[in-house]
């Protein structure tokens, strides 16, 4: 498991530049609206550095990193649920993501064209979100219309998805997102079988000229004051930036980015915000064939994280032998941590904690 994200955003924001530095697929990113048309798929590794030590500890023949998949679409534009530029008919690729990263420009560049005029990321904000929950609007009224027929058998569960959908429809009729409605288990259920888009959690990957990577500058905190509102969070990444990260080698990152005075790489940050948005944890398998990271929800118990793995692990789940990554690290080796009792069993109520190392038992 790792997690699928969508990247939206109005043409010439420089989502294909960011999508195209973060996974290094090559795409068209160009100097007019709507070059990308098909949607591109990328799937990237999740840097950890936990991995990379324990892997070395353990003299690894292969280290496999969790993976993220970012799904980039064409450009959208204020009338596209109308038929305005390419229209919403791409919505579609991403209603199966995880979370939503809208890239919102936040630079001057007078050889980059805005198809609005002129710079102003609350516009553009606005404008998106709109076209989004048109979108969703249509899946609701849909959907509403064909419970409504159905609710008239006298079902109950039909009866209460009509009471749900209505309230749905209600608060998008509002400009508000799916993600606010306050409902219960039947409603939970029925948002993910209608897969909305304004039900996805959301972030705004604030795309800012390569000297302004450090300091910000006004449009970033227009943005950031405005999506306090929706509590969503705000990642400052300059594309010229990582676009020049994907063509250097680990090394020579590491210098580029001590030389620009910034800890990690847009990626990184981006990342880590989207393990924080959706509530996710690495935990670790290591060995001598390989040493892995595996992406879980916080909360998880010992059996769920197993069946990440597979199945069968969770369906036959015996025990987890677990050690945390730190007793790991300070005692150097498996072995050195069971001779000073930092290895322990947990059953299957445990929930499993970031960063733990484990060996599943396991009988089918």
């Amino acid at each position: 498991m790792g997690f699928r994200c969508g990247i939206v955003g109005l043409p010439n924001v420089g989502k294909s530049t960011i999508f195209n530095a973060l996974t290094s697929a090559g795409i068209e990113s160009a100097n007019y609206p709507f070059c990308t048309i098909e949607p591109n798929v990328g799937m990237v590794p999740v840097p950890d550095e936990r991995l990379d030590k324990l892997a070395k500890l353990a003299n690894t023949k292969n280290k496999v990193n969790a993976q993220m998949e970012f799904v980039d679409i064409a450009g959208l534009v204020s009338g596209a649920s109308k038929g305005e530029g390419l229209g919403n008919q791409f919505l579609g690729h991403i209603r199966q993501v995880d979370a939503i990263a809208h890239v919102v420009r936040c630079f001057e560049d007078s050889n980059v064209v805005h198809v609005d005029g002129a710079i102003d990321p609350l516009r553009d904000r606005e404008i998106i979100n709109t076209e989004l929950i048109l979108a969703d609007m249509e899946t609701v009224g849909r959907r509403l219309d064909k419970t409504r027929s159905q609710a008239k058998s006298g079902d109950k569960l039909f009866k209460a998805q009509v009471v749900i959908l209505e309230q749905l429809q209600e608060l998008l009729d509002n400009g508000k997102p799916a993600r606010l409605l306050e409902t219960d288990v039947t409603g939970k259920a029925l948002l993910r079988e209608l897969c909305l888009l304004t039900a996805k959690p959301v972030l705004y990957v604030a795309n800012v000229a390569e000297e302004e990577i450090s300091t910000g500058n006004k449009w970033v905190d227009a943005l950031q004051n405005a999506s306090k509102d929706e509590g969503a969070a705000v990642v400052v990444i300059s594309g010229a930036i990582e676009e020049e990260l994907s063509t250097l080698s680990q090394e020579e990152q590491k210098d580029f980015l001590a030389d620009m005075g910034m800890e990690q790489s847009g990626l990184n940050r981006l990342i880590r915000a989207g393990y924080d948005l959706l509530g996710l944890i690495n935990y670790f398998t290591v060995g001598e064939k390989e040493t892995r990271a595996w992406t879980i929800h916080k909360g998880t118990t010992a059996p769920g994280a197993a069946g990440v793995i597979h199945t069968d692990f969770e369906r036959g789940f015996i025990r987890a032998e677990i050690i945390s990554y730190e007793d790991y690290i300070s005692c150097g080796s498996e072995a050195a941590a069971k001779e000073k009792g930092l290895w322990r069993l947990e059953g299957k109520e445990y929930i499993v904690q970031d960063g733990d190392c484990i060996n599943f038992r396991f009988n089918v």
